[in-house]
């Protein structure tokens, strides 16, 4: 049985980490400090009570000790409203909160992983988005604590990984949604399903023909799961779902979906919101042997059937 810490684990990808690797046999720790985590997200194995996996309040920020073998590091505010609200402690989570998961991997020979973002691009000049692109990012935009903080916590880690022989991981993650997303982070999937459920206006940016590419969490998980299983590089690796929809696409599929009477409304795009984003997933394909299996309709219909109750 291995020892696994998941930073952020009561957050929506940790949630879900924790629950698959506490399945597959694993004692699980997860850390959280409720910033935007949510202990509800994991009641389902805390009210089991069981002596094979903990919650802990802790901020990464804050040195902390765990002996284990493996440490999944996913803390971090993800979405423009979180990151935005406090940019100055984003950068310090991306760059203090790494160097502590990383000092404790080095103090107790844990495997990492590191969950960077597909952010690190900016606003690409290539598409699709291959890891050697070294991207297209404003250091001093709204979206610079969280896109410079990302590039930071890559640096940080491909420098530990090299000095200390360490073996290190780092994943960039593109659109995910799924299950135990939270309703007010401002992401567009939860936005319209919210609004479409209440048969609200659909609030689209830009001209709507903006692209994401949508991977639904349980494929993300395994991904994860995969790359920690991995060979040992420091080379980062995208994961996502190489299928593009815009926005004006993903807002009348919603619509479907609910049976809204919802309209599409547009406003204005955001300072420095990217234009096009679609991973190009070779390496995780040829590597791991992964690719996204659940496609965007069986995806949304269920985050939809999980959002009902929540409404």
């Amino acid at each position: 049985m291995k020892k696994v810490l998941v930073t952020g684990g009561a957050g929506f990808l940790g949630s879900h980490l924790c629950r698959k690797l506490w399945e597959k046999g694993n004692y699980v720790i997860a850390i959280d400090n409720f910033f935007t985590g949510n202990k509800r997200n994991l009641r389902e194995l805390v009210n089991l009570k069981l002596d094979t996996f903990y919650l802990f309040y802790q901020d990464i920020n804050q040195p902390f000790h765990f002996e284990v073998d493996e440490i999944y590091h996913l803390a971090c505010p993800a979405s423009p409203v979180y990151y935005q609200k406090n940019p100055v402690r984003t950068i310090e989570t991306c760059v203090k909160g790494t160097f502590n998961v990383l000092d404790l991997c080095r103090n107790v020979g844990a495997k990492s992983l590191i969950a960077s973002t597909s952010e690190i691009y900016g606003d690409p000049l290539i598409h699709p988005q291959v890891e050697s692109y070294l991207g297209n990012v404003n250091t001093l935009g709204p979206r610079s604590n969280y896109d410079e903080g990302k590039r930071c916590a890559e640096a940080l880690s491909y420098s530990f990984a090299k000095q200390y022989d360490m073996d290190i991981k780092i994943v960039r993650i593109f659109n995910t949604y799924g299950p135990n997303m939270a309703l007010n982070d401002g992401r567009v999937v939860t936005n319209f399903i919210t609004q479409a459920l209440k048969n609200d206006p659909i609030t689209v940016y830009g001209d709507g023909r903006q692209t994401r590419s949508f991977c639904y969490v349980d494929d993300m998980i395994d991904a994860f799961i995969k790359v920690m299983e991995n060979g040992k590089s420091v080379d980062p690796i995208n994961l996502g779902n190489p299928v593009e929809t815009t926005m004006v696409e993903l807002a009348e599929t919603i619509i479907s979906l609910t049976n809204s009477k919802s309209e599409i409304i547009f406003n204005d795009l955001p300072k420095d919101d990217p234009t096009r984003r679609k991973p190009d997933i070779t390496k995780a394909k040829q590597l791991l042997n992964w690719e996204p299996k659940t496609n965007l309709i069986d995806g949304l219909n269920k985050t939809i059937s999980h959002i009902i109750p929540r409404m």
